[in-house]
């Protein structure tokens, strides 16, 4: 395992600045995702700390070792991608075997590196097949055991489930967490677009913007208390209902943000009222959608099945202490309940 470090790490791509001075300390055996929308800049810093693009300036160092100039191979990482790149005229075996075979590792050795990471990874009755009679789900597993035969001291992963369908990132989402447990000594950068997985595998997240660090924490701490409208945004799904206007003025904020599970439906003495426009049953949830009269619909969620037609006039109410306040640059301000309003 190894402490990363990212000390104003910049790169640019002529004259388009692409990481605009990021600093990071990633933790020995830390699960760091690095998450935010596209053209962020999340796979261009993977890339860096990987060797395969060079940075422009600042230091990246591994264990308090400056590794700006170490070429890929002399880092001690393994990288997975979002295509497998896996051989195709190559068994399971041959493919996972590929590299401890170019660096001179003994055959014995080999073959039980590689069984012992099919096992791991629940791969061991294809080791015989090429790629194109496993699934997608099998394939990326394969790339996944490839690495880990390498026995890293850094695991990359980019975007790693963004071509499986919906079933098989559930499946694979978790083949990953297991392999966070058992090799709980390496240390793991995972990068992806999806805030489900980020919320699901990381020990922390760092969430980019635009080239720059927006916010690094837990998912509960992202969750719970984002420091701007962006973070608040990005983490959650759906995402935190924004007000502004007359909506925010009484809680002294130029918007406020209350998440879909905060909002209650009452009767009597409601904050808003509105119109539902819709709403969809989930079986276990519901989520109604609201016209209160701002720009977007107001979501609110309720446990269970709920029968609210479109049409129906409703009143809503944040809970009370649930409220995000935010200035008027997007940043967070502390927490209040209407009641302590001014």
């Amino acid at each position: 395992m190894a402490r990363i470090r990212l000390d104003n790490i910049r790169k640019s791509f002529g004259a388009l600045d692409v990481i605009k001075g990021v600093s990071l300390d990633i933790r020995k055996g830390e699960f760091m995702v690095f998450v935010g929308p596209s053209g962020c800049g999340k796979s261009t810093l993977l890339r860096l700390i990987s060797g395969l693009e060079d940075i422009t300036s600042g230091t990246l160092s591994f264990d308090g070792e400056a590794v700006n100039r170490y070429a890929p191979s002399k880092r001690g990482i393994a990288m997975v991608f979002q295509s497998y790149a896996l051989y195709p005229h190559m068994t399971v075996f041959e493919n996972m075997a590929f590299g401890m075979k170019l660096s001179g590792r003994a055959k014995e050795e080999c073959k039980s590196r590689v069984e012992q990471a099919a096992g791991m990874l629940q791969l061991s009755p294809y080791l015989e097949r090429l790629p194109r009679q496993l699934s997608g789900g099998q394939r990326q597993r394969v790339a996944i055991g490839r690495a880990i035969v390498r026995d890293p001291k850094v695991f990359l992963f980019d975007e790693p489930l963004s071509n499986l369908d919906a079933a098989l990132r559930v499946a694979t989402r978790l083949e990953i967490a297991k392999l966070h447990r058992s090799m709980h000594g390496t240390t793991m950068i995972y990068v992806t677009h999806d805030q489900v997985e980020a919320m699901t595998l990381a020990d922390r997240i760092c969430v980019l913007r635009d080239g720059i660090v927006e916010q690094v924490g837990t998912p509960l701490e992202l969750y719970e208390t984002p420091n701007s409208v962006f973070v608040a945004g990005f983490i959650g799904s759906p995402k935190m209902n924004f007000l502004t206007g007359e909506f925010a003025a009484p809680y002294n904020a130029y918007t406020i943000g209350v998440r879909a599970e905060h909002m209650e439906i009452i009767q009597q003495d409601a904050a808003w009222s509105g119109t539902v426009i819709h709403s969809e049953v989930l079986g276990s949830d519901t989520f109604v959608y609201l016209d209160i009269g701002t720009g977007e619909p107001l979501v609110v969620r309720e446990t269970g099945v709920s029968g609210h037609q479109p049409g129906q006039k409703l009143g809503v109410s944040p809970m009370h202490g649930r409220v995000h306040r935010f200035d008027q640059s997007g940043r967070a301000l502390e927490r209040m309940s209407l009641k302590g309003a001014a």
